[in-house]
């Protein structure tokens, strides 16, 4: 039987990623699959942070290997500055074909190109589709996803998530969370029938501030109803950088998903 725990993600990089950022304070030593293990989810997506780290990964894939399925950027967030030139596409599929719990293959912070290259993705339309077809032809074969924020729903995006199986949806301006439903119809309006997995941020990166409960308590239960509903897949929640660091919203978090956790996937 499917419970609502199989289908729940944490975003994850290198330990102490976030240190001295986003306004967060005190240290941060926690590492990802430490931190899956800390919210009681199987699942990972681990994300190059800052062009950290560097390939090889087999030295950080080997602890994943107790979680269900793993989800590996082949482009790092915008910092990452390597992945403006050229993705970890095949160090990605050479990692899977030796860890085959690792499934995907994220590129994240995609539509966050600075105005002056003229791009609306950080890449185009036709190395997407190179990207998912030499996914596809890997042995295992791998899901390509894409990370979309709520701001890039007023964009013409629509041609950039074909070639993509796995859609997440993040709402950065955390004023933005009163229109989930909203922005859900958005999506699923720009690119039917995808699969799409909810994004939860555990801390307001925006503003620099604790996330607040009742806003924390929104995105979850919006996920859980959707997630029943089938509209999505999953649920992600940010990041192993801040799970050690006593936030309010991680534990509530923590303790929604103990809650949670076991019940069937349908209501």
């Amino acid at each position: 039987m499917t419970v609502v725990r199989d289908r729940m993600w944490i975003w994850t990089h290198a330990a102490g990623s976030y240190n001295g950022m986003y306004g967060l304070t005190g240290v941060s030593r926690m590492t990802p699959v430490e931190s899956a293990c800390y919210l009681d989810v199987p699942n990972a997506c681990m994300i190059v942070f800052g062009d950290n780290p560097q390939a090889p990964f087999d030295p950080y894939a080997i602890a994943f290997r107790p979680l269900q399925q793993v989800a590996w950027s082949i482009l790092g967030d915008s910092s990452s500055a390597r992945n403006d030139y050229q993705s970890d596409l095949d160090e990605v599929i050479a990692l899977a074909s030796k860890y085959p719990n690792i499934t995907g293959a994220v590129m994240d912070d995609f539509f966050c190109v600075p105005e002056e290259q003229g791009a609306l993705g950080r890449a185009d339309v036709a190395v997407l589709e190179e990207y998912r077809r030499k996914l596809h032809a890997a042995t295992p074969p791998l899901d390509l996803w894409t990370v979309i924020y709520s701001r890039d729903l007023a964009q013409p995006i629509a041609e950039y998530l074909d070639p993509c199986d796995i859609l997440t949806l993040w709402h950065w301006e955390t004023d933005d969370l009163a229109n989930l439903d909203t922005n859900m119809a958005r999506l699923e309006a720009i690119a039917p029938n995808k699969r799409t997995l909810l994004g939860c941020y555990m801390w307001d990166f925006h503003h620099q501030r604790p996330m607040p409960i009742a806003t924390m308590e929104h995105q979850c239960t919006t996920g859980l109803r959707w997630l029943r509903e089938g509209r999505i897949e999953g649920m992600i929640f940010v990041s192993s950088s801040i799970a050690d660091l006593e936030l309010e919203a991680v534990e509530w978090t923590r303790h929604w998903l103990h809650q949670v956790g076991g019940l069937p996937l349908t209501a």
